[in-house]
């Protein structure tokens, strides 16, 4: 079944949901107005829908391999790539000192959704450079700026991050890698760094890897932490390429799913490597690399929970069994008229989410307000966590829609369950996403949840005039989330940690209908019979969500190692 890009209802969230007319309102973005969006998403989506769809199931079935230490990437994704940088997709948002189009991040994020549910094995390639030229724009010093951001920018190379080691996944202050001045200005880095998403590829000129190393007799955990530009060639002043890095590609992982995105462990043996920032300061570099990487991995699962339900109504619509009224076709069962319902309202609510914590980071940029980068930084684990989980329960459901047939792989099902679902683990696992929500972003007493949960009730406010029915749920929800929110921040740290997983859901659930209730709102019927749906069936679950966070930590903790392996 051919994918089709979702240009009408980003479009629609742009216009209707988050707000997108600030953004293209600001002076910095002004350029970037209505004709301009249509041209991006129409384009893009002509680009994903013909070029990149049908590398979906190649990728799958014939994947990266490593052959006699070269990286051999799958039928069709060189092509796929050349589209995509031709395109100048991957430097949409850099500077355009650079050669990037300094187009507002909300745009990139549209345009990676639908790359992501087109082919998210090749999509995930872009991603990390777009990472690594914020990255570096950032703080990298001039020089590097200057060698390195074109090359990333035009796609002729392309960026990884390097950080988990075998002893040092989520903690990574526990990594070894070490970085020896060569006393000419680099380093030399020695280490093995795994789990490294497109380490190689046959299809760009160069392979530029930001890698966390320690310098000698730097202090113990993150604070001791530098990051190294390490190219797989060794760039001179021009650009041109020199000699090969001493780096190698060791072996790429047997993977669960994208397995056209070639995973490889690194092997860094003296490679010589540029200090990007200043000593011992890595982690502040990479975390901006993580954290717009953090937004685009919410994107991936937005986008595969799209892709997984175009293909879930097309075999439901066609599909012919039971006793089923109207056409005789299984979307006419309850129970998967349901499940499909369910599938398309949680991807639009993710969907909201993410487009809004977007457009947070663009006014941000813009204006400089902080209460516009608190917003973002609050939103950002909401936004991954939720657009990754709504990703893989929605590729779940669409292997039930498929019945017995979602079993077996030929019918394509399957794969978008495989795919998606380590996006839940990569760039923060989503339980991470969570704490870091109950903890570091309620460090202003709760300010900006505060912020949204007005917002939220304001709009209900307004709503009742013509939905009544619709927004009184959606305003005691919020209400609800307001009250547990001014008691979760008067609990310790260890309490919240408890109920940090329940409490991003709820807020979720409670942004998803704010979404909903603004979509309501603007006359289409059926974004209305949608949004009655979500606000009938699944708001309703904040209540479990609350009783959950009020438990917090005691009843988990409670629950023994032994308890647990008898």
């Amino acid at each position: 079944m051919p994918y089709r890009a979702p240009v009408s209802d980003i479009r629609f969230i742009l216009d209707n949901v988050v707000g997108y007319d600030r953004v293209s309102g600001t002076e910095k973005f002004a350029e970037a107005g209505s004709d301009m969006v249509d041209a991006i998403l129409t384009e893009a989506g002509r680009m994903c829908d013909d070029i990149l769809a049908p590398l979906q199931r190649p990728g799958d079935l014939h994947p990266a391999t490593l052959e006699n230490g070269v990286v051999r990437t799958s039928p069709g994704f060189a092509d796929g790539y050349r589209a995509i940088a031709e395109g100048g997709w991957i430097g949409m948002s850099a500077s355009p000192e650079n050669g990037g189009m300094g187009l507002p991040i909300s745009l990139t994020m549209a345009v990676n959704d639908m790359m992501s549910g087109a082919c998210l094995s090749l999509q995930l390639n872009p991603l990390m450079t777009q990472g690594q030229i914020e990255a570096l724009e950032h703080h990298a010093s001039d020089e590097i700026k200057a060698l390195y951001l074109p090359k990333l920018i035009s796609g002729e190379w392309c960026g990884t991050m390097n950080l988990t080691e075998p002893q040092a996944g989520s903690d990574v202050g526990a990594l070894r890698s070490k970085a020896e001045p060569n006393g000419d200005g680099t380093y030399a880095i020695s280490g093995q760094k795994i789990y490294i998403s497109w380490g190689d590829n046959d299809f760009t000129e160069n392979v530029c890897h930001l890698v966390l190393a320690r310098l000698p007799d730097s202090v113990p955990g993150t604070k001791g932490i530098s990051l190294f530009m390490v190219p797989k060639f060794i760039p001179g002043d021009d650009g041109s390429l020199g000699a090969r890095n001493n780096l190698r590609v060791v072996s790429l992982e047997h993977k669960m799913g994208l397995h056209g995105s070639p995973t490889a462990v690194m092997e860094y043996d003296g490679a010589t490597g540029w200090l990007v920032g200043p000593e011992n300061g890595g982690m502040a570099a990479m975390f901006t690399m993580m954290n717009n990487a953090r937004l685009g991995v919410g994107l991936q699962g937005i986008g595969v929970a799209e892709a997984a339900g175009q293909h879930a109504v097309a075999y439901a619509a066609d599909r012919k069994q039971g006793r089923a009224p109207g056409t005789g076709a299984i979307i006419e069962h309850a129970d998967v008229r349901r499940m499909l319902a369910t599938m398309k309202a949680d991807t639009f609510a993710a969907r909201s989410i993410a487009m809004a914590c977007a457009v947070a980071i663009d006014m941000a940029n813009a204006t400089g307000d902080a209460n516009w980068t608190a917003r973002a930084a609050f939103l950002t684990p909401i936004a991954k966590a939720f657009g990754t989980e709504v990703g893989m329960n929605v590729a779940a459901a669409g292997v039930q829609v498929h019945g017995g047939m979602g079993f077996i792989e030929e019918t394509g099902a399957a794969q978008y369950s495989r795919d998606v679902r380590v996006t839940a683990i990569y760039e923060g696992t989503n339980g991470i996403q969570a704490m870091d929500l109950v903890g570091r972003k309620l460090m202003d007493g709760g300010a900006a949840a505060r912020a949204l949960l007005e917002e939220v009730c304001d709009g209900a406010e307004v709503a009742k005039a013509t939905h009544a029915s619709l927004a009184e749920p959606v305003w005691h929800a919020a209400e609800t989330l307001g009250e547990l929110t001014e008691w979760l921040v008067a609990q310790e740290l260890t309490e919240r940690f408890g109920a940090a997983t329940a409490y991003l859901e709820a807020f979720a659930r409670v942004l998803g209908a704010h979404a909903h209730l603004k979509a309501a709102m603007s006359g289409d019927d059926a974004r209305q019979r949608l949004a009655t749906f979500y606000i009938t069936r699944l708001l309703p679950e904040v209540t479990s969500l609350v009783q959950q966070v009020r438990s917090g930590s005691e009843d988990v903790m409670a629950v023994t190692v032994e308890d647990l392996v008898a």
